[in-house]
């Protein structure tokens, strides 16, 4: 009887024992696990971007007078040469004879400016003609083989700025003879005498395009020079983006451009024509200094894909610094600071085991694995201070 009794109480212990011990026994801590994979990763630079029409034109008063109230709006095409604006002279300084001198001044600068915008169309039409043959000859050679698609995407970035820069050079011939025009047209009313009160100044655009901004829209006095309207060519858009002197000096002319949420389905492609090389301070929205640099680029995608864009509107641009196809990768939440590198808590039989690993390139999102992980293995994200070597985990 004693023994039967001797033996329960130890059963009981070893049970109690049991339960203590299954009790205390530590539990998996629970953490968010995720898998190296393989696949294209892309290291980017984002920032916030704004389209802005290439060619812009004021169009001011040539004379001071009293302009008539503008019939036009904003949005409004206007042809070359078509009246935009009236003037009606003031007849107190219309037979100044300093204003009649200063006239005779502007005509013989506006005829020398003509002359030089003339020269300058010239250089660059050739220009553009050469940037063309080149490419067209590169085009053959990229054909057979001889150079590589890099190399030929270069040469039609090259024709197609040298295009632009012809079309540039011809307003800006469309502008001087404008000035020049508009320089006579005040000379001549220098003249004019007082017994003609009714005549009026007709100030005309200097290019076709579409009108962005009327300075004025009330009739009312205006001095000479004084900016009545703005003119520009909706289709010829850029795209300005302000960025981080440290992230401008990886960027460079012909760095690939990414735009989204534009507005549009589909992404926008593009590629950097010059980073400017004087940078700005910029005070960011927590108050801190950050010296900024702009980045001017150009839109390659076709114009239909956006034709609905305009001046100023608000663009998100990531510039390509880096891409691969298949690159073994690990999420950036799961990387923490060991020592002097990286590492990671990889799961191997329902333990966190922590991996030194070697990266390259990386993103906001991913890193490029280069040695310490195999793809498919788990690792732990955004790991926590309960997590050490060898510690039991499941996943939530």
């Amino acid at each position: 009887m004693q023994t039967r009794r001797l033996f329960g109480l130890v059963a009981f212990a070893l049970a109690a024992a049991v339960v203590l011990a299954w009790g205390f026994r530590p539990r998996p801590v629970a953490v968010e696990l995720a898998t190296v994979t393989r696949g294209p990763l892309v290291v980017t630079v984002d920032e916030e971007g704004r389209t802005r029409v290439r060619d812009r034109f004021e169009v001011s008063a040539p004379v001071p007078g009293f302009v008539r109230r503008l019939s036009i709006e904003v949005g409004d095409p206007v042809a070359r040469n078509q009246v935009v604006a009236e003037l009606e002279p003031l007849r107190s300084t219309v037979l100044d004879p300093r204003a009649r001198a200063e006239a005779e001044a502007r005509v013989a600068s506006g005829e020398f400016a003509l002359q030089a915008a003339e020269q300058g169309a010239e250089a660059a039409a050739a220009e553009a003609s050469r940037a063309k043959n080149e490419f067209e000859r590169r085009k053959k050679l990229c054909e057979t083989g001889c150079i590589s698609r890099e190399e030929l995407d270069t040469a039609e970035l090259l024709a197609r700025r040298t295009v632009a820069e012809r079309r540039s050079a011809e307003f800006a011939v469309e502008v001087a003879r404008f000035e020049l025009e508009a320089a006579r047209t005040a000379l001549s009313y220098s003249a004019a005498q007082p017994t003609t009160p009714a005549e009026r100044v007709a100030v005309r655009a200097p290019v076709a395009g579409c009108v962005l901004r009327l300075a004025r829209r009330s009739e009312g006095v205006v001095a000479a020079g004084e900016t009545l309207i703005e003119i520009g060519d909706p289709a010829a858009l850029e795209v300005e983006v302000d960025v981080l002197s440290s992230d401008a000096v990886q960027i460079s002319p012909g760095t690939l451009v990414r735009f989204d949420r534009w507005g549009g389905e589909a992404d926008l492609l593009g590629r950097v024509r010059i980073v400017e090389p004087a940078g700005f301070t910029k005070i960011s929205a927590l108050g801190v200094e950050e010296q900024r640099v702009w980045v001017i680029t150009d839109l390659t995608s076709p114009p239909e894909d956006w034709q609905r864009l305009g001046d100023g509107y608000r663009v998100d641009a990531s510039f390509v610094l880096w891409q691969g196809e298949d690159v073994l990768q690990v999420p950036a939440g799961a990387l923490f600071r060991h020592g002097d590198g990286w590492a990671v808590f990889a799961v191997d039989d329902d333990r966190a085991v922590r991996r030194p690993v070697s990266l390259g390139r990386r993103n906001a999102h991913a890193a490029q694995v280069l040695e310490g992980l195999t793809a498919g293995q788990r690792v732990v994200l955004h790991p926590s201070n309960r997590i050490d070597d060898g510690t039991r985990v499941r996943g939530r």
